[in-house]
Order: structure tokens, then sequence, then C-alpha cells
């Protein structure tokens, strides 16, 4: 079988940690220990399983191999550690796949379902290996009760495939055969997509970095959902990993997302449950959904490290020439960081380093000293956390060759990896262009379009919510009569009342316009909540008028023909919509139902609040 070319462009070992923080001398007894297991056939298994949120049931199990327990081979970072050092990485793979599918086999007659897949994680140059696809192989595979069409590969991303033509062919072997594929941990590795273009696989893990906060980020949610629409175009299954949070289950749920896998929905198990427990059914059932991410009035949790990209560092003390390899092993590697005991110390530029080594015997003098002799030693470095505006006021004042390295990210000081400032600027530009289009530049809530957006959302959903209008009554007399900025105030001091009586998970608050607000409310005692959002207006409202207005319970002004006129002291009215599900057929609908129950409010002077509950009867409260 005709290997695959692949080129390892990362010399180091691919566990985490510092570049040459452990010598081989030192790593020769845990070598002798992998040895011994792989001898002993010491190896175990767990298995984590792959939620079908449609299906409502586990679609398969991840087999994850472990060392023996209570020691220090235990973990499998300690074990492709070791394999890396003694050369036995072909060993280990065989008999992690061998225990693997021995185990999958066991566990399949005794209690899972005989339809669940069984996911194996595999190198791109052991597809190479000849075994997985041997008689023997599938003979053995065959007694145990399973068929390739029960087996999805893993690839996972740490080595980077050179010759796309042969890597298609091998792929295809394994089709015919029955085999699926998984892009394991995409982001991590292949953030250019090229694999999945290249690949095609019948199913894509979504790296779980980008699901981590997911419910509160805008821009790992934008990210999400881009590849949500990829997977539809190319007919491939999105796995969502790491979800930990309810927060994290639910936006992945309503993204469309068909899969997810993590500690919330199961942890790794020697004896996994075939279903799926109560609680997750249950989070699966939940009539309400979630209040997507909005980049209004979210800017300033939007951070850079979603921009994080792994490169491996070179020490400082590693010689020039091997620099040079990297660089000429990977022509899209512009700079490499230089990382000396997991703290970032500089930068190596590209086309530096070539620039020196094309004068005359500047190579034979400086190819063998430490490469630290050509780094940058005050590259831009930032932490992870660092909002995006902030980084982009950092790049108004750097100089042109560090624009061109890129930035240094950090967590808590420590080296993380890089960031291109192309995509930074490319970042900011989107934010700035969404934020014009779907938020008010005064509240930087959602405006019309997200407004829009959400009703459509939760009419799909085909769940109970409440619509309203929220008015200032009496605002333009206000703003007159004390200018704009005191009337900008009272806006943004509404727009923070009604955000705070909200509940974040799913409520939603938009700002449509002037002093007109919706709320789509799912939350079980909106009524309350509103009620408390007319209280929370009248306290505020009396802080923001002068004392003499105050007194004498109004606003003294002129009309449009200069007649002197008296307007009553600002108060809030909202009307509300009870929809119940199939009552309704679009967002224009009930935007027009909205507009008339404010009317209503509004009629009934003071701080008011009208329920329309769309049957015989009306509620009008008032306070």
């Amino acid at each position: 079988m005709t290997p695959i070319p692949v080129l390892d462009s990362v010399p180091a070992p691919v566990w985490a940690g510092p570049v040459g923080s452990v010598s081989r001398s030192g790593l020769l007894p845990q070598v002798a220990a992998l040895r011994r297991i792989l001898r002993d056939n010491a190896l175990s298994v767990v298995f984590q399983p792959v939620l079908d949120m449609h299906g409502r049931k586990y679609l398969g199990y991840e087999a994850l191999i472990r060392g023996p327990k209570d020691t220090a081979m235990h973990s499998p970072a300690a074990l492709f550690e070791a394999a890396q050092q003694g050369n036995l990485r072909r060993e280990l793979e065989h008999a992690c796949r061998a225990a693997a599918i021995r185990e999958f086999a066991r566990l399949r007659t005794q209690q899972l379902a005989p339809d669940c897949k069984l996911f194996i994680n595999l190198s791109a140059s052991m597809l190479g290996d000849p075994v997985l696809m041997h008689d023997d192989m599938l003979q053995a595979m065959a007694s145990q009760g399973l068929r390739p069409d029960q087996i999805v590969i893993e690839i996972t991303e740490n080595q980077k495939v050179t010759d796309f033509s042969v890597f298609r062919e091998v792929l295809a072997r394994y089709r015919r055969l029955g085999y699926s594929f998984a892009i394991d941990d995409l982001g991590e590795g292949f953030s250019n997509l090229r694999m999945w273009s290249e690949i095609r696989p019948e199913f894509v893990k979504i790296d779980r970095h980008f699901i981590s906060g997911i419910g509160n980020d805008v821009l790992k949610f934008r990210l999400a959902r881009a590849m949500v629409e990829i997977a539809e175009a190319c007919h491939a299954t999105l796995i969502a990993e790491g979800i930990e949070e309810e927060a994290e289950f639910a936006t992945i749920r309503d993204l469309g997302i068909r899969c997810g896998q993590g500690y919330l929905i199961c942890r790794p198990q020697t004896q996994p449950e075939p279903e799926p427990s109560p609680a997750i059914l249950r989070l699966l059932d939940a009539g309400r959904i979630t209040v997507f991410p909005q980049s209004a009035g979210n800017s300033q949790c939007v951070t850079v490290a979603p921009l994080l990209k792994k490169v491996v560092p070179v020490a400082p003390e590693l010689d020039n020439d091997a620099v040079f390899a990297r660089f000429e092993a990977d022509a899209e590697l512009h700079a490499l960081p230089v990382v000396s005991a997991g703290l970032p110390v500089g930068m190596i530029n590209r086309h530096t380093l070539i620039e020196r080594f094309a004068r005359l015997y500047q190579r034979e003098l400086y190819g063998k000293r430490p490469c630290a002799l050509f780094m940058d030693k005050h590259p831009l470095i930032v932490d992870c956390d660092t909002n995006v505006n902030e980084v982009g006021g950092l790049l108004g004042s750097a100089k042109r060759h560090q624009l061109y390295d890129g930035l240094i990210l950090t967590e808590q000081g420590r080296y993380a990896g890089v960031a291109d400032t192309q995509d930074l600027m490319v970042l900011i530009t989107e934010m700035q262009m969404r934020s014009a289009r779907y938020a008010n530049p005064l509240t930087q809530l959602p405006g019309n379009v997200p407004v829009n957006e959400h009703i459509d959302r939760l009419l799909e959903n085909s769940g109970q919510f409440v619509a309203c209008y929220v008015d200032i009554c009496h605002f333009k007399p206000y703003n007159d009569a004390y200018g704009y900025r005191r009337g900008d105030e009272v806006i943004q001091m509404l727009g923070s009342e009604l955000t705070a009586i909200c509940d974040e998970r799913v409520d939603f608050v938009g700002h449509i316009g002037g002093d007109d607000f919706v709320l789509l409310m799912q939350s079980v005692d909106w009524k309350e909540r509103c009620e408390q959002a007319l209280l929370r207006f009248e306290t505020h409202i009396r802080q923001m008028i002068d004392a003499g207005d105050l007194a004498q319970g109004g606003l003294s002004g002129e009309d449009r023909r200069g007649t002197p006129t008296f307007h009553p002291l600002p108060t809030l009215s909202i009307g509300c919509v009870m929809v119940e599900p199939c009552q309704y057929s679009s967002h224009n609908e009930i935007s027009a139902c909205m507009a008339e129950a404010k009317k209503q409010a509004k009629k009934q002077g003071g701080n008011s609040l009208f329920i329309e509950r769309r049957r015989p009867g009306t509620t009008v409260i008032r306070t």
C-alpha cells in the first residue's frame, strides 16, 4: 500500500509542554515502561458517547486509551510521549486500535445498541499502514461482530499532509471497505479548512475551544454558525466537543449542530450507558430557545482568543540552521515565536533570517549560533483575554515589521500561540460593520434585524413567549427641555434597566430606535419582570428631573406655534402580546400586534402595562 507523504512540520513531540523541557535520557524509563505495557497488553479503554441531538440517542462512542491505573503511564500524553521518544508510535497505535475494537465489541454484545459506531483516533501517517485494511484485520473484526461501516476514523492533526492526491486515493480505499472519517479538533490545526475540503469527511468535530463559553461569545458563535453552513453544503455531520455547561448545550442545540460530546453529556467510562440520561433528555425537550449572543452590546466581551493559532515555538538556544529548516518546511510560516521556559522572549521573521543568510559567509558564520541573535526582542505580546478593540489600538503604534510578524498570545503570561494581524483587522472591521447594521448605536442593544430574526426563531420553535413593546410617554418634551444629551441618558438608563430585569438566557432585549424597545420573553415570571421595569423606571426618572419640575409635576414649554403649554412627566408604557404556538406566521404580524398593544397601554396614562392575549377580553394593569 502506498504510504501517505506527510511532513512532520512539528519536530517537537505532540504532547503539551515547553519544547526541550524533557531530555531523551530522562524518558528512557518511560520508554521501557511502554514496552512492558505493549508486551503485556496492559492498555485499557474508556468510552465517551457522542450524542445525536436530533435522534435523542447515542450515535456512537469515542475510544480513549489509558495506561495502567495509578502509574505515571496512565495518561495518553505519557504513552505517546514515550512512543515518540522510543520510536514506538506504530506499535502503540496498533495496540490502541486493537484494544478499542476488542472492548467495543464486548460492550456491544452486553449493553450497547447494535447500530452504534466506534470512533477511533488515527494519525494521518498511520493511514498508510496496511494493517487496518488487511484481510486478517477485517476477519478479526467480523469475528467480533463488527463491520468497517461501524468504524469512524478520527484523523488527528499533529501532522501536515503534503500530497493530497495520494491522500485521497488512500481514503477512497478505506471508504470502499465501508470506513467513514472524521476530522478531529477542527480549528486546532487545520483552521484554513483545506483538510475539510480535501477529505470530505462524514463527521467534523469542532474543537472544544470554540464551544467553551459559546453562549456568551459572539465570535465563537459566528464561527460555529459558519461551520454549520459549510457542513450542510458538503453533507457532513458536526460534533461539538467539550460541552460542559447547559448554556453551551442549549446554544449548540439551537444552532442545529446535530451531535455533541462532553462532560455535561457523559464523562468517559469503561462501562458507558447505552442511552442518554434523563437530565440530558430534559435539556433536549426544553420548550424555550436560548438567546444567541449578539455583536451589539457585546463588543467589550470579544477577545483575541478565537484568533489563536497553534505554532510550536523555538527555544532561544536553537541554532539558526534549524530555524531556517522550519521556514523551508512550511512556506506559509512567516514568523516563529521564541519561547524560554514557557515565556515568550522574541520573534524571528522569515524574511529577515533569509536575507541575513543570503549575505556572503553569513550562514557559515551564524548557522550554528543561537537564534536569539536574530530575533526581535520586543514583539507584540497580548493575553488571550484582551479585547480586540484594545489590541487594535495597540497596532496603531506598532512598527511595520511587528505588524507583519503578528501577535504572540499568552494565557496567564505563558505562551499559548500566535495571531495574524490581518485576521485581527478583518475581525474588527466585521464587528464594526455588523454593529452599524444590527445594533442601536446609543445603547448597543440589538436593532431591528436581530429582533426580527429572534421572533422568527421563536415562531419556528412553536413555543409560548410574550412580545412586549416598551415606549416612553412624553419623552419629546423632556428632550426639548433638557437637551438631547440628557435625553440620551434617559434612553440608556431604560436600556440598562430592561436588560437588568430580563433573564439573559431566555429573554431578548432589543432597541428598535429612539425611545422604543422590544422585549421577547420566555421567562415564566415575565409579568412580574415587566412590573419591575415600570417601578425601576419610575424611581430612576425622578432622579433625572430637576427639582422645580418635580414639584410642579410636569414640564413647562411651548408647542410648535409658540403657545405656552404644560407636559406631564415622562412615564413608561409596556404593551404585551401573549403568543401561543401556531398563532402567528411572521414577525410582521407580531410587530403589528405589539404596536397596537403599546397604543392601548399609552391610553391608560401613567406607568402602565397592557396585556393582550389575542382572545376575548384583555387585562390592564396600572402602577
